[in-house]
């Protein structure tokens, strides 16, 4: 037995010594038994991408439904996406997500169908059904085999038509939905958000808030669904593996007979905070600072916040700011992250985004970190904002950040749900969907000069907010920016709103 287990202790040792030399050898380690030839010279950096999106046809039903089917035949996958172009910007703000709630319970029963019998309805598709909302729409959106699209779009048609919006229901969504919100209120990057959308961007959340979720009745559902859910409203977009006259035949059938509108509202927008003013070298950039007063959070989160009333698709704006986001906030190497968190280790990540609407755009860059760094974080922020405002990118970091923004793009048109989303886009706002054709080429058309221009006359004049505990990074934050306004809430104020 001794020298049985001897042997297989051998075999073991033998096997695991020609494991690590395969290692090497196929690895090509630095201790590689085979010699490695270095690479004199990196090889050439391929054509600039370029993009066509596939023919596009449009047709428009007797009822005012809008038709787009873009075929994609290469796998027998069809998304399907039901655009309304109503969205939390047509509530007020005293029923804040109401449009988020009527979306929803499209899904929890719909032609005598209960919750459970849709749902298990929709998971025998094997694909996906799913209803959501936005600030600027609404939408309902599947994606199956070609061969499933019929029973998907009867419930689909079910789901958007003939919603039973039962109270049961509605009932237990407010419960989970105010649970859910009451969460994140204990959060500082959601308490960032709302001071945000509160504040500087004059907006009320899409998801509601306790007290407004509280009030909304099932009528207020039912009639923002008449108002709002009709065909001349509406988009219906195909991508896939679907012609257009498959596409406009299903379109008939199931949504032939949705009744037009005889008169969409015109909604009360909320207060919004004055324009941006002209900016010139010496001028303060910050407005002034909001703190959400957090205890015991332990992390802030930290930006700066703008509203823009410029860059709208198809403008040199709205391409120059696709750049100065890939500049700012874009991603890994772009400026606030290298400053933020490679550099100095102060955050997990740093950001920017643009949120677009109808007449203006949100502007925000921010990033998460420990309560005693905060104050230093809004500084760096506000640095890294006002470098865009008074120098010119070089040009590698152009090169670089561009082919970020048109790798992006282009990998966001891969998938059938890729280009229906940018599709989806384009029809809320309202803009031809041969922008997409147009988006490379505008991109391109950016020089370092357009993005300091854009700073100059857009970023201006914005807010820093820090949501966390104030006791903590206040005196370094009054030490950083002497003088300037610094107004206190308390986190609880916006668990009332």
């Amino acid at each position: 037995m001794r020298k049985f287990r001897e042997m297989r202790m051998h075999n073991y040792r033998f096997r695991h010594l020609f494991a690590m030399v395969a290692s090497f050898i196929i690895g090509g380690s630095a201790f590689s038994l085979i010699a490695q030839t270095p690479t004199e010279t990196p090889p050439a950096p391929g054509p600039k991408p370029s993009f066509s999106l596939p023919a596009v046809e449009e047709t428009v039903l007797p009822n005012g439904l809008r038709v787009v089917v873009v075929r994609k035949a290469e796998l027998p996958l069809v998304t399907a996406t039901l655009l309304v172009k109503s969205g939390a910007s047509s509530e007020a703000s005293k029923s804040a997500g109401l449009a988020t709630a009527t979306a929803a319970m499209l899904r929890k029963g719909a032609n005598g169908f209960s919750a459970t019998e849709f749902a298990e309805k929709a998971d025998y598709l094997g694909g996906y059904l799913v209803t959501g909302s936005n600030w600027n729409s609404s939408y309902a959106a599947l994606g199956v085999t070609s061969d499933k699209l019929g029973t998907a779009l009867s419930l689909m048609s079910d789901a958007v038509l003939r919603p039973d919006f039962p109270v049961k229901e509605l009932n237990l969504y407010k419960k989970q939905s105010i649970a859910d919100i009451e969460v994140g209120l204990k959060r500082p990057g959601t308490l960032f958000e709302l001071a945000a959308s509160y504040g500087e961007f004059g907006e009320h959340p899409v998801e509601g808030s306790p007290k407004t979720l509280k009030g909304i009745s099932i009528d207020q559902i039912r009639k923002f669904h008449a108002d709002h859910y009709h065909p001349d409203n509406a988009v219906l977009i195909f991508v896939g593996d679907i012609t257009p006259s498959e596409g406009t035949s299903m379109a008939r059938l199931f949504f032939g007979g949705w009744e037009k509108s005889k008169n969409i509202p015109i909604p009360e927008p909320d207060s919004l905070t004055e324009g941006p003013k002209p900016w010139s070298d010496g001028d303060t950039l910050v407005r002034k600072i909001t703190v959400v007063n957090l205890p015991n959070s332990g992390q802030s989160a930290v930006g700066y916040v703008k509203r823009i009333d410029s860059g709208f698709m198809d403008t040199q704006d709205y391409y120059s700011a696709q750049v100065l986001h890939s500049i700012l906030g874009g991603g890994y190497s772009a400026r606030l992250n290298q400053e933020i968190r490679l550099k100095r280790g102060l955050s997990y990540g740093a950001r920017s985004r643009f949120g677009w609407r109808d007449h203006y755009s949100n502007f925000l860059a921010v990033a998460q970190t420990k309560d005693v760094s905060a104050a230093e974080v809004a500084e760096l922020v506000k640095i890294e904002i006002e470098k865009l405002l008074t120098e010119e990118a070089l040009a590698p970091e152009m090169k670089a950040r561009m082919a970020v923004v048109e790798g992006g793009f282009l990998s966001s048109l891969y998938t059938n749900e890729g280009i229906a989303s940018q599709l989806r886009t384009l029809y809320a706002f309202s803009v031809g969907y041969d922008h997409l054709n147009k988006y490379l080429p505008g991109v391109n058309s950016i020089g370092a000069g357009n993005i300091k221009d854009f700073s100059r006359r857009s970023l201006a004049g914005g807010d820093i907010v820090i949501a966390g505990d104030a006791s903590v990074f206040m005196d370094d934050l009054k030490k950083r920016f002497p003088g300037m306004e610094i107004e206190v809430i308390d986190a609880k104020t916006f668990a009332k709103k």
